[in-house]
């Protein structure tokens, strides 16, 4: 298996995106995968390798990258040390970043001959489920779409009746507090002001009641930061989907940061094989 790490995407004006590729070289072209992790993630994080791993072995060219303004950088990917870069994200950005890691993809000659670019498909992690399925029903190259945990409503996190949100307003910036880190994470008040100027094209039932591809949903029964809740909703929402609910599973099926075990936890292996299965079919 060919594995290439921390890649490095440039563009004039623009922080860098750091990808990574899995693939099995064989000069056959090979449906690709891209998969956007979700906040406060990163392609590093966890079991995420393990994941490409078996997307890789069972035929497909598999990418993960880090937002551009996740909070890495190209010296520490995995870690938070860019805290203006996190501070000065917003979803549009993202949405950005995975046109610009789908245009590497389709573009680059250094993949051409394992890249089949007419099978492209998405899958999202959380937060990043709303960003792949946004992508997907304004991208016509992308052929299926899959979110594992993802979120049915970015506006109703904002909270705006909330004595939080009043603050960050009033305040311009508002923190979270990373657990693993023990960092203060700032996120300015532009985060909600982009999301206003940009609220239909980032409404998620918009974009899922527009979907004409192919849609996976896979969720944890017992997901407590993304509920089971959303997923029925996007469910109830999509005319094309097909549904997964993992019992007893997780926000992020069984997984911890870091992951030390060579297998994948079992409810993330079950994602993983249920997410292969449903593209194979769908390309046969």
């Amino acid at each position: 298996m060919k594995v290439e790490k921390n890649l490095v995407l440039e563009k004039e004006g623009k922080k860098p995106i750091l990808l990574d590729v899995h693939y099995q070289k064989t000069n056959h072209l090979k449906p690709t995968v891209i998969f956007c992790h979700g906040f406060k993630g990163y392609k590093d994080w966890g079991a995420w390798h393990l994941v490409a791993e078996a997307f890789s072995k069972a035929g497909f060219f598999f990418v993960k990258f880090n937002f551009s303004h996740n909070g890495g950088t190209k010296e520490q990917p995995i870690d938070f040390p860019d805290l203006d870069a996190f501070s000065e994200n917003n979803y549009t950005k993202e949405l950005d970043d995975l046109d610009r890691v789908i245009e590497f993809i389709t573009t680059s000659n250094s993949f051409s001959e394992e890249i089949n670019k007419e099978e492209i498909s998405l899958i999202g992690h959380s937060r990043g489920g709303g960003i792949v399925l946004i992508k997907s029903e304004e991208n016509p190259i992308i052929k299926n779409v899959i979110t594992w945990a993802g979120v049915s409503d970015y506006k109703a996190r904002f909270m705006e009746q909330s004595e939080t949100f009043k603050e960050w307003k009033k305040s311009g910036v508002t923190y979270i507090v990373n657990g693993r880190t023990n960092q203060n994470m700032p996120l300015g008040f532009q985060f909600y002001q982009d999301f206003k100027e940009n609220e239909s094209r980032l409404t998620i039932h918009r974009a899922v009641k527009e979907l004409q591809i192919p849609y996976l949903i896979i969720h944890g029964e017992n997901d407590l930061t993304v509920t089971l809740k959303e997923a029925q909703l996007l469910k109830q929402w999509s005319t094309k989907s097909s549904f997964k609910v993992i019992e007893n599973g997780d926000h992020v099926f069984g997984a911890m940061h870091p992951w030390q075990q060579k297998e994948l936890p079992k409810d993330l292996e079950t994602a993983t094989k249920d997410t292969i299965k449903f593209l194979k079919e769908s390309y046969d």
